[in-house]
Protein backbone atom coordinates (compact mmCIF):
# COMPACT_ATOMS: atom_id res chain seq x y z
CA UNK A 1 0.00 0.00 0.00
CA UNK A 2 2.94 2.14 0.09
CA UNK A 3 3.86 1.54 -3.75
CA UNK A 4 -0.16 2.07 -5.13
CA UNK A 5 -2.12 5.29 -2.82
CA UNK A 6 -5.71 4.72 -2.48
CA UNK A 7 -8.19 6.96 -0.04
CA UNK A 8 -9.91 4.03 1.39
CA UNK A 9 -8.63 0.47 2.32
CA UNK A 10 -11.44 -1.02 0.47
CA UNK A 11 -11.16 0.75 -3.06
CA UNK A 12 -7.74 -2.43 -3.34
CA UNK A 13 -10.69 -4.73 -3.38
CA UNK A 14 -12.95 -2.82 -6.01
CA UNK A 15 -13.72 -3.81 -9.11
CA UNK A 16 -14.85 -1.73 -12.26
CA UNK A 17 -12.56 0.00 -14.53
CA UNK A 18 -10.71 2.65 -12.01
CA UNK A 19 -9.91 -0.19 -9.18
CA UNK A 20 -9.10 -3.45 -10.72
CA UNK A 21 -6.31 -4.62 -8.80
CA UNK A 22 -5.50 -8.44 -8.77
CA UNK A 23 -2.89 -8.28 -6.37
CA UNK A 24 -4.42 -7.91 -3.25
CA UNK A 25 -7.18 -10.16 -4.11
CA UNK A 26 -4.81 -13.08 -4.69
CA UNK A 27 -3.15 -12.36 -1.28
CA UNK A 28 -6.74 -12.49 0.69
CA UNK A 29 -10.26 -11.27 0.94
CA UNK A 30 -10.79 -7.44 1.70
CA UNK A 31 -12.88 -8.45 4.83
CA UNK A 32 -10.00 -10.35 6.35
CA UNK A 33 -7.41 -7.65 5.68
CA UNK A 34 -10.16 -5.19 8.20
CA UNK A 35 -10.43 -7.81 10.47
CA UNK A 36 -6.37 -8.60 10.68
CA UNK A 37 -6.40 -4.43 11.02
CA UNK A 38 -8.95 -3.66 13.69
CA UNK A 39 -7.28 -7.23 15.93
CA UNK A 40 -4.11 -6.45 15.43
CA UNK A 41 -1.54 -5.99 18.57
CA UNK A 42 1.90 -6.09 19.51
CA UNK A 43 1.20 -7.59 22.99
CA UNK A 44 -0.79 -9.53 24.58
CA UNK A 45 -3.70 -9.14 26.67
CA UNK A 46 -2.51 -10.35 29.86
CA UNK A 47 0.69 -8.05 30.05
CA UNK A 48 -1.27 -4.78 28.98
CA UNK A 49 -4.07 -5.87 31.85
CA UNK A 50 -0.52 -6.33 34.33
CA UNK A 51 0.74 -2.96 33.62
CA UNK A 52 -2.37 -1.54 33.56
CA UNK A 53 -2.86 -2.39 37.32
CA UNK A 54 1.08 -0.78 37.51
CA UNK A 55 -0.39 2.66 36.45
CA UNK A 56 1.33 5.67 38.87
CA UNK A 57 3.81 3.39 39.72
CA UNK A 58 7.41 3.93 38.90
CA UNK A 59 6.96 -0.04 36.68
CA UNK A 60 4.40 1.47 34.83
CA UNK A 61 5.40 0.57 30.91
CA UNK A 62 3.97 3.38 28.72
CA UNK A 63 5.05 1.56 25.82
CA UNK A 64 3.91 -1.71 26.94
CA UNK A 65 1.71 -2.10 23.86
CA UNK A 66 4.80 -2.18 21.57
CA UNK A 67 6.96 -3.10 23.78
CA UNK A 68 7.53 -6.64 22.05
CA UNK A 69 8.22 -5.62 18.47
CA UNK A 70 9.93 -2.24 19.79
CA UNK A 71 12.36 -4.46 21.80
CA UNK A 72 12.69 -6.61 18.44
CA UNK A 73 13.34 -3.82 15.71
CA UNK A 74 15.95 -2.22 17.82
CA UNK A 75 17.62 -5.73 18.36
CA UNK A 76 17.63 -6.49 14.54
CA UNK A 77 18.54 -3.12 13.18
CA UNK A 78 22.02 -3.73 15.58
CA UNK A 79 22.48 -6.85 14.89
CA UNK A 80 22.51 -6.75 10.91
CA UNK A 81 24.48 -3.77 9.85
CA UNK A 82 27.79 -2.43 11.73
CA UNK A 83 28.28 1.34 10.80
CA UNK A 84 31.53 3.10 9.52
CA UNK A 85 33.45 5.39 11.27
CA UNK A 86 31.45 8.69 11.15
CA UNK A 87 27.94 8.47 12.71
CA UNK A 88 25.03 10.49 13.26
CA UNK A 89 21.93 11.65 16.04
CA UNK A 90 19.20 13.33 15.16
CA UNK A 91 15.43 13.55 15.71
CA UNK A 92 13.06 11.38 14.37
CA UNK A 93 8.94 12.64 14.01
CA UNK A 94 6.22 10.45 13.56
CA UNK A 95 3.05 12.21 12.63
CA UNK A 96 -0.11 11.01 14.50
CA UNK A 97 -3.77 11.84 15.49
CA UNK A 98 -4.39 8.97 18.16
CA UNK A 99 -4.70 10.06 21.59
CA UNK A 100 -1.91 9.19 23.51
CA UNK A 101 -0.16 11.01 25.93
CA UNK A 102 3.34 10.58 24.27
CA UNK A 103 2.60 12.45 21.66
CA UNK A 104 4.56 15.92 21.15
CA UNK A 105 3.11 19.66 20.42
CA UNK A 106 4.90 21.40 17.29
CA UNK A 107 3.17 24.68 16.46
CA UNK A 108 5.12 25.89 13.55
CA UNK A 109 4.17 22.22 11.94
CA UNK A 110 1.52 21.81 9.21
CA UNK A 111 0.86 18.46 11.31
CA UNK A 112 0.83 19.56 14.62
CA UNK A 113 1.30 16.57 16.67
CA UNK A 114 3.99 14.16 16.57
CA UNK A 115 6.24 11.31 18.29
CA UNK A 116 9.22 11.80 18.84
CA UNK A 117 12.09 8.86 18.45
CA UNK A 118 15.73 9.61 18.53
CA UNK A 119 17.84 7.91 16.02
CA UNK A 120 21.16 7.04 15.79
CA UNK A 121 22.54 6.56 11.92
CA UNK A 122 24.88 5.72 9.99
CA UNK A 123 26.47 8.87 8.02
CA UNK A 124 27.19 7.26 4.62
CA UNK A 125 24.60 5.41 4.12
CA UNK A 126 21.33 6.43 6.14
CA UNK A 127 21.02 3.16 7.82
CA UNK A 128 19.14 3.35 10.92
CA UNK A 129 21.16 1.47 13.68
CA UNK A 130 19.42 2.32 16.51
CA UNK A 131 16.83 4.43 18.16
CA UNK A 132 14.23 4.85 20.93
CA UNK A 133 10.69 6.56 21.38
CA UNK A 134 10.77 9.48 23.66
CA UNK A 135 8.14 8.93 26.52
CA UNK A 136 8.20 12.78 27.69
CA UNK A 137 10.85 11.78 30.24
CA UNK A 138 14.68 11.23 30.36
CA UNK A 139 15.29 7.58 30.49
CA UNK A 140 18.64 7.74 32.81
CA UNK A 141 19.07 9.21 36.67
CA UNK A 142 22.58 10.61 35.89
CA UNK A 143 21.06 14.07 36.74
CA UNK A 144 22.28 15.88 32.97
CA UNK A 145 19.00 16.38 30.73
CA UNK A 146 17.45 14.92 28.01
CA UNK A 147 20.13 15.71 25.38
CA UNK A 148 22.98 14.10 27.20
CA UNK A 149 21.13 11.25 28.09
CA UNK A 150 19.57 10.21 24.71
CA UNK A 151 23.11 10.64 23.26
CA UNK A 152 24.49 8.21 26.35
CA UNK A 153 21.78 5.57 25.57
CA UNK A 154 22.47 5.36 21.93
CA UNK A 155 25.93 5.00 21.74
CA UNK A 156 26.26 2.01 23.51
CA UNK A 157 30.01 1.14 23.20
CA UNK A 158 29.62 -2.75 24.83
CA UNK A 159 27.22 -2.74 21.00
CA UNK A 160 28.71 -0.39 19.07
CA UNK A 161 32.43 -0.49 19.89
CA UNK A 162 34.95 2.64 19.92
CA UNK A 163 36.94 4.59 17.81
CA UNK A 164 33.55 6.52 15.48
CA UNK A 165 33.53 9.70 15.03
CA UNK A 166 29.58 11.25 15.99
CA UNK A 167 28.12 14.24 14.46
CA UNK A 168 25.41 16.25 16.67
CA UNK A 169 23.49 19.14 16.08
CA UNK A 170 23.06 22.01 18.65
CA UNK A 171 20.32 20.29 20.93
CA UNK A 172 23.28 17.66 22.20
CA UNK A 173 26.21 19.53 21.92
CA UNK A 174 27.59 20.35 25.14
CA UNK A 175 31.68 20.41 26.86
CA UNK A 176 30.41 17.81 29.12
CA UNK A 177 29.10 15.03 26.85
CA UNK A 178 31.72 15.57 24.52
CA UNK A 179 34.56 14.76 27.54
CA UNK A 180 32.08 12.04 28.81
CA UNK A 181 31.83 10.78 25.09
CA UNK A 182 36.02 10.74 24.42
CA UNK A 183 36.60 8.61 28.06
CA UNK A 184 33.98 6.20 25.84
CA UNK A 185 37.03 6.60 23.11
CA UNK A 186 34.19 8.28 20.84
CA UNK A 187 34.95 11.58 19.09
CA UNK A 188 31.85 13.98 18.95
CA UNK A 189 31.25 17.47 16.73
CA UNK A 190 28.65 19.55 16.53
CA UNK A 191 27.13 23.45 16.27
CA UNK A 192 26.66 24.54 20.66
CA UNK A 193 24.57 27.18 22.09
CA UNK A 194 26.72 29.61 23.43
CA UNK A 195 25.18 29.82 27.06
CA UNK A 196 26.23 25.48 27.23
CA UNK A 197 27.59 25.42 30.45
CA UNK A 198 31.47 25.32 29.73
CA UNK A 199 31.56 27.39 26.81
CA UNK A 200 34.08 30.03 26.33
CA UNK A 201 32.85 33.26 27.99
CA UNK A 202 35.51 35.80 26.45
CA UNK A 203 34.45 38.32 23.85
CA UNK A 204 38.06 39.49 23.51
CA UNK A 205 38.59 39.41 19.55
CA UNK A 206 35.41 38.06 19.10
CA UNK A 207 33.33 38.81 15.45
CA UNK A 208 31.11 41.37 15.01
CA UNK A 209 28.27 41.94 12.92
CA UNK A 210 30.62 43.87 9.86
CA UNK A 211 33.10 41.11 9.84
CA UNK A 212 34.02 39.34 6.79
CA UNK A 213 32.10 36.38 5.37
CA UNK A 214 34.51 33.52 6.10
CA UNK A 215 36.59 34.83 9.46
CA UNK A 216 37.73 32.74 11.57
CA UNK A 217 38.00 32.63 15.96
CA UNK A 218 39.14 29.79 17.96
CA UNK A 219 40.05 28.49 20.88
CA UNK A 220 41.25 24.95 22.47
CA UNK A 221 40.38 24.21 26.10
CA UNK A 222 41.43 20.93 27.12
CA UNK A 223 40.73 18.29 24.99
CA UNK A 224 38.17 20.46 22.91
CA UNK A 225 38.30 23.03 20.14
CA UNK A 226 35.76 25.81 19.94
CA UNK A 227 34.93 27.65 16.80
CA UNK A 228 33.37 30.91 15.50
CA UNK A 229 33.03 31.44 11.87
CA UNK A 230 30.93 33.70 9.81
CA UNK A 231 28.83 32.60 7.55
CA UNK A 232 25.43 34.62 6.25
CA UNK A 233 25.71 34.30 10.56
CA UNK A 234 27.50 33.63 13.11
CA UNK A 235 28.03 29.91 13.68
CA UNK A 236 29.35 28.15 16.77
CA UNK A 237 31.20 24.80 16.61
CA UNK A 238 32.23 22.71 19.01
CA UNK A 239 34.64 19.58 18.45
CA UNK A 240 37.50 16.98 19.75
CA UNK A 241 38.49 15.53 16.24
CA UNK A 242 39.36 18.77 14.21
CA UNK A 243 41.93 21.46 13.61
CA UNK A 244 41.00 25.25 13.65
CA UNK A 245 42.10 25.31 10.20
CA UNK A 246 43.15 23.31 7.20
CA UNK A 247 43.26 25.66 3.94
CA UNK A 248 39.53 24.53 3.03
CA UNK A 249 36.92 27.08 0.96
CA UNK A 250 33.26 26.94 -0.16
CA UNK A 251 32.25 29.03 -2.55
CA UNK A 252 29.56 31.81 -1.18
CA UNK A 253 27.55 34.76 -3.03
CA UNK A 254 28.75 38.03 -1.56
CA UNK A 255 27.81 41.59 -2.18
CA UNK A 256 30.89 43.44 -3.33
CA UNK A 257 31.90 46.83 -3.11
CA UNK A 258 29.90 48.13 -5.65
CA UNK A 259 26.93 46.36 -4.84
CA UNK A 260 27.61 44.07 -7.36
CA UNK A 261 27.05 39.93 -5.71
CA UNK A 262 29.53 37.44 -7.05
CA UNK A 263 30.84 34.32 -6.24
CA UNK A 264 33.94 33.98 -3.78
CA UNK A 265 35.49 31.29 -2.56
CA UNK A 266 36.01 31.56 1.77
CA UNK A 267 37.89 29.91 4.05
CA UNK A 268 35.57 27.07 5.87
CA UNK A 269 36.77 25.43 9.18
CA UNK A 270 37.01 21.77 8.51
CA UNK A 271 34.44 20.97 11.89
CA UNK A 272 31.90 22.82 9.47
CA UNK A 273 32.85 21.13 6.11
CA UNK A 274 32.84 17.64 8.01
CA UNK A 275 29.95 18.49 9.55
CA UNK A 276 27.77 19.54 6.78
CA UNK A 277 29.00 16.21 5.40
CA UNK A 278 28.07 13.73 7.64
CA UNK A 279 25.30 14.93 10.20
CA UNK A 280 22.32 14.31 7.76
CA UNK A 281 22.68 10.48 8.47
CA UNK A 282 19.10 10.43 9.85
CA UNK A 283 17.96 12.37 6.67
CA UNK A 284 18.40 10.01 3.74
CA UNK A 285 16.66 7.11 5.75
CA UNK A 286 13.72 9.87 6.06
CA UNK A 287 13.21 10.93 2.78
CA UNK A 288 13.12 7.26 1.57
CA UNK A 289 10.50 5.84 3.77
CA UNK A 290 8.42 9.47 2.68
CA UNK A 291 8.36 8.53 -1.02
CA UNK A 292 6.44 5.32 -0.50
CA UNK A 293 5.41 5.21 3.84
CA UNK A 294 3.25 2.24 4.42
CA UNK A 295 1.57 4.48 7.60
CA UNK A 296 -2.04 5.11 7.19
CA UNK A 297 -4.64 7.49 9.31
CA UNK A 298 -5.09 4.99 12.69
CA UNK A 299 -7.00 6.14 15.80
CA UNK A 300 -4.89 3.47 17.46
CA UNK A 301 -1.64 4.77 18.24
CA UNK A 302 0.79 1.54 18.81
CA UNK A 303 -0.55 0.23 15.39
CA UNK A 304 0.85 4.13 14.56
CA UNK A 305 4.40 2.62 15.20
CA UNK A 306 3.74 -0.76 13.64
CA UNK A 307 3.37 0.56 10.39
CA UNK A 308 6.94 3.09 11.54
CA UNK A 309 9.04 -0.09 12.07
CA UNK A 310 7.46 -1.32 9.00
CA UNK A 311 9.10 1.74 7.18
CA UNK A 312 12.29 1.36 9.32
CA UNK A 313 12.44 -2.66 8.18
CA UNK A 314 12.08 -1.62 4.98
CA UNK A 315 14.37 1.27 3.83
CA UNK A 316 17.04 -0.47 6.40
CA UNK A 317 17.05 -3.82 4.03
CA UNK A 318 16.93 -1.46 1.31
CA UNK A 319 20.39 0.22 2.05
CA UNK A 320 21.72 -3.32 2.53
CA UNK A 321 20.54 -4.53 -0.60
CA UNK A 322 22.39 -1.39 -1.82
CA UNK A 323 25.47 -1.79 -0.04
CA UNK A 324 25.66 -5.52 -1.13
CA UNK A 325 25.37 -4.84 -4.94
CA UNK A 326 27.69 -2.20 -4.77
CA UNK A 327 30.60 -4.28 -3.11
CA UNK A 328 29.82 -6.73 -6.26
CA UNK A 329 29.84 -4.34 -8.74
CA UNK A 330 26.11 -4.79 -9.37
CA UNK A 331 23.25 -2.06 -10.17
CA UNK A 332 21.25 -1.75 -7.15
CA UNK A 333 17.64 -1.79 -7.46
CA UNK A 334 15.59 1.10 -7.16
CA UNK A 335 13.68 1.21 -3.39
CA UNK A 336 10.26 0.91 -5.95
CA UNK A 337 12.07 -2.26 -7.64
CA UNK A 338 12.83 -3.51 -4.35
CA UNK A 339 9.67 -2.89 -2.09
CA UNK A 340 7.55 -4.75 -5.59
CA UNK A 341 9.85 -7.32 -4.95
CA UNK A 342 9.72 -7.78 -1.40
CA UNK A 343 5.72 -7.70 -1.88
CA UNK A 344 5.83 -10.15 -3.95
CA UNK A 345 8.23 -12.47 -1.84
CA UNK A 346 6.02 -12.05 1.17
CA UNK A 347 3.13 -12.67 0.06
CA UNK A 348 4.19 -15.97 -1.15
CA UNK A 349 5.60 -16.75 2.17
CA UNK A 350 3.11 -19.67 3.48
CA UNK A 351 0.90 -19.42 1.27
CA UNK A 352 -0.07 -23.03 1.18
CA UNK A 353 0.48 -23.98 4.43
CA UNK A 354 -1.34 -20.80 6.69
CA UNK A 355 -4.83 -20.99 5.16
CA UNK A 356 -7.12 -21.60 8.19
CA UNK A 357 -8.47 -24.78 8.21
CA UNK A 358 -12.33 -24.79 7.56
CA UNK A 359 -13.69 -26.77 10.72
CA UNK A 360 -16.27 -30.02 10.19
CA UNK A 361 -19.87 -29.14 9.23
CA UNK A 362 -21.95 -29.19 12.15
CA UNK A 363 -24.21 -32.71 12.65
CA UNK A 364 -27.48 -32.25 10.59
CA UNK A 365 -30.29 -30.05 12.21
CA UNK A 366 -27.57 -27.80 13.94
CA UNK A 367 -28.49 -24.19 14.30
CA UNK A 368 -26.29 -21.19 14.30
CA UNK A 369 -26.99 -19.00 16.91
CA UNK A 370 -25.20 -16.24 19.25
CA UNK A 371 -25.71 -17.11 22.84
CA UNK A 372 -24.16 -15.84 26.02
CA UNK A 373 -21.60 -18.26 28.09
CA UNK A 374 -22.98 -19.44 31.18
CA UNK A 375 -20.62 -19.41 34.77
CA UNK A 376 -19.96 -16.80 37.22
CA UNK A 377 -18.56 -13.43 36.34
CA UNK A 378 -15.00 -14.71 35.78
CA UNK A 379 -15.86 -17.63 33.72
CA UNK A 380 -18.43 -16.07 31.44
CA UNK A 381 -15.89 -14.61 29.31
CA UNK A 382 -13.81 -16.15 26.51
CA UNK A 383 -10.88 -14.78 24.24
CA UNK A 384 -12.96 -14.12 20.80
CA UNK A 385 -11.46 -16.47 18.20
CA UNK A 386 -10.99 -13.41 15.78
CA UNK A 387 -9.77 -10.59 17.81
CA UNK A 388 -8.82 -11.78 20.81
CA UNK A 389 -10.54 -9.44 22.81
CA UNK A 390 -13.18 -10.75 25.93
CA UNK A 391 -16.41 -11.39 24.81
CA UNK A 392 -19.35 -13.27 26.87
CA UNK A 393 -20.29 -14.45 23.86
CA UNK A 394 -20.39 -17.85 21.59
CA UNK A 395 -22.05 -19.58 18.65
CA UNK A 396 -24.21 -22.23 19.70
CA UNK A 397 -22.96 -24.84 16.80
CA UNK A 398 -19.23 -24.00 16.40
CA UNK A 399 -18.72 -23.70 20.28
CA UNK A 400 -16.07 -20.76 19.64
CA UNK A 401 -16.43 -17.92 21.74
CA UNK A 402 -16.93 -14.86 19.45
CA UNK A 403 -17.80 -10.73 19.82
CA UNK A 404 -21.00 -9.62 18.96
CA UNK A 405 -21.37 -6.35 19.96
CA UNK A 406 -21.91 -2.70 17.64
CA UNK A 407 -18.93 -1.95 16.00
CA UNK A 408 -17.11 -5.38 16.25
CA UNK A 409 -19.15 -8.13 14.85
CA UNK A 410 -16.72 -10.78 14.89
CA UNK A 411 -19.45 -13.58 15.18
CA UNK A 412 -20.97 -12.73 11.54
CA UNK A 413 -17.40 -12.16 10.14
CA UNK A 414 -16.03 -15.53 11.54
CA UNK A 415 -19.18 -16.98 9.46
CA UNK A 416 -18.93 -15.64 6.64
CA UNK A 417 -15.38 -16.52 6.42
CA UNK A 418 -15.54 -19.61 7.21
CA UNK A 419 -18.82 -20.29 4.98
CA UNK A 420 -20.62 -21.30 7.66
Amino acid sequence: MGLVKSCDFTDYWRGGNLYSLSFPKRVMTGGRFLMITRALHLSSTVADDANRQRKGTAAYDRLCKIRPLYDQMRDACRRNFHPDQEISIDKRMVASKARNGLKQYMKNKPVKWWYKLFVLADSKSGYTWDFFVYEGRSHGNSGMGLSYESVMELVDTQLLGTGYKLYVDDFYSSPTLFRDLLQKKIWACGTIRTNRIGFPKTKENSLNSKSPRGSLRWLRKDSLLFIQWKDTRDVFMCSALHTAYSGDTVRRRVKGANGQWMVKDVSVPPCVKDYNRCMGGVDPSDALMGYYKVIHKTQKWYQTFFFHFMDIAIVNAFLLHKAIATGKGEKPMTQKAFRETLAEQLAQVGSASTVRPVPPPPPPGTHHRPVHITGNSTTRQLKCRLCCAKTPVKCTACDVALCFVVGRDCYNAWHVENIL
